[in-house]
């Protein structure tokens, strides 16, 4: 099964403290970008991440960020 590149382009997320979040690097949840179970019965599984502060951040959305929830830029090549 191959990765849905859901968007070309970040979105920011104003992600909290402590808080437990599922990046989906699959693509095709329709609460993009976070997981809601739709992979199950194939190979990919949610990135589950929690930050040390609250902040805003630019989630990717490409689904080409080497299995990183945050952008590096990869949309723009």
């Amino acid at each position: 099964m191959q990765i849905n590149k859901a968007e070309n382009r970040p979105a920011l997320f104003e992600l909290e403290k402590v808080k437990t979040y599922a990046w989906f690097s699959f693509g095709y949840s329709t609460n993009q970008p976070w997981c809601y179970g739709s992979h199950k019965g194939n190979e990919f599984k949610p990135h589950v991440f929690q930050t040390e502060e609250s902040k805003t951040s630019d989630l990717c959305l490409f689904k080409g960020a080497e299995n990183s929830e945050f952008c590096y830029g990869s949309h723009s090549k």
